[in-house]
């Protein structure tokens, strides 16, 4: 993959068929990629992946994670060209191999990552593409024949039955396979195991393909990481080194630094946002105070800077805490020893910053 600074061409922009809907990745593309696609396809798909680590984080269950995923996908991979979504797919894949191949640690949590966001990718084909993508991994194990399925026909039927699933045709394809190949079917107790062997129904042989992907990107990332320091580092010091380096502590969340002219929240709306939208500890400190109509300093300054942050203007929040805690030290006290405080969070008391 050669980067350019102004025009691309790609031998995968022509037809989508010469390469599956879902990519494995083996090789690099013979692709000329311009520097500002290079960075750019590299963040898109970075937002994607930092999603998944969040949805996961969050503790989002399969169905909702599948759901995640594809609304991912769909808001950052698309490219107005049909033609060049796989050719996005492709260089964003192999740009953040470069990224995060430098560290243990940014190894680790790429290859966490790609591996959910193929899972997931796979379970979304047809069942055709799945075949097909079976087929294009090469894997050295056959579905057992008649005589060895009825043998232990009854034991795998119990497992599917254990794990609530209901048995169809195709549940009598079974793929035997070493035990440690599918340690995530193991752990979930959805497979039949003898003599070291696990029986491995092709409604669960993407666990498999995971599998390979993973030890398959895990093996890549080192050899990437050995050239880049031997090599590609030192080569492009002066031009894609430095945003190999920025790309993997970028920030990629809203953009908070722009002062807002305008109130996003009124005084009306205040405590039905504070209800539904407020996090847990500033939601625990709006309560407090309508609680006891009071909040020491530090609750002051941590509720106020808040309230100002999301849009609230001085003058509602002015407002707001003189009815507050005018019901417990009076107005006239609140003028004279809080409100100082209030104008002083929003510039106008002070140094004015």
């Amino acid at each position: 993959m050669e980067i350019v600074g102004s025009r691309r061409k790609s031998s995968l922009s022509s037809a989508g068929d010469a390469f599956p809907t879902l990519p494995l990745y083996r090789s690099a593309p013979v692709l000329e990629v311009r520097l500002e696609d290079f960075e750019l396809y590299a963040i898109h798909r970075l937002r994607v992946l930092k999603g998944i680590s969040d949805g996961l984080s969050r503790g989002k269950k399969p169905n909702e994670m599948e759901n995640l995923i594809k609304d991912l996908w769909k808001v950052n991979m698309m490219h107005s060209e049909a033609a060049e979504v796989i050719n996005k797919d492709i260089i964003s894949h192999f740009v953040l191999r470069l990224v995060y191949c430098r560290e243990e640690e940014l190894r680790r949590w790429f290859l966490s990552m790609e591996t959910t966001l193929f899972r997931y990718r796979f379970q979304l084909e047809t069942p055709e593409a799945q075949r097909a993508l079976l087929a294009e991994f090469d894997l050295p194990y056959k579905a057992i024949n008649n005589a060895e399925y009825e043998t232990v026909k009854d034991k795998l039927n119990q497992v599917v039955r254990s794990t609530g699933q209901s048995l169809s045709s195709a549940d009598t394809v079974y793929y035997k396979v070493p035990f440690e190949q599918v340690p995530e079917l193991v752990a979930t107790r959805r497979v039949y195991i003898l003599k070291g062997y696990a029986y491995v129904a092709m409604n669960q042989v993407n666990s498999l393909l995971v599998t390979q992907y993973r030890s398959n990107l895990s093996k890549a990332l080192v050899l990437t990481n050995r050239k880049w320091t031997s090599m590609i580092r030192e080569q492009e010091k002066d031009r894609l080194t430095p945003i190999v380096e920025a790309l993997s502590v970028s920030y990629l969340g809203p953009d908070y630094s722009q002062s807002k002219e305008y109130g996003e929240i009124s005084l009306k709306d205040i405590d039905q946002v504070a209800k539904k939208s407020f996090p847990l500890c500033m939601r625990h400190l709006f309560g407090k105070l309508k609680e006891d109509h009071h909040l020491k300093h530090g609750g002051r300054m941590q509720l106020g800077l808040f309230l100002k942050g999301v849009g609230l203007n001085l003058d509602d929040a002015l407002a707001f805490w003189k009815a507050e805690f005018s019901r417990k030290v009076g107005a006239e006290r609140f003028d004279k020893e809080y409100a100082y405080g209030i104008r002083h969070n929003y510039g106008k008391e002070g140094k004015r910053t």
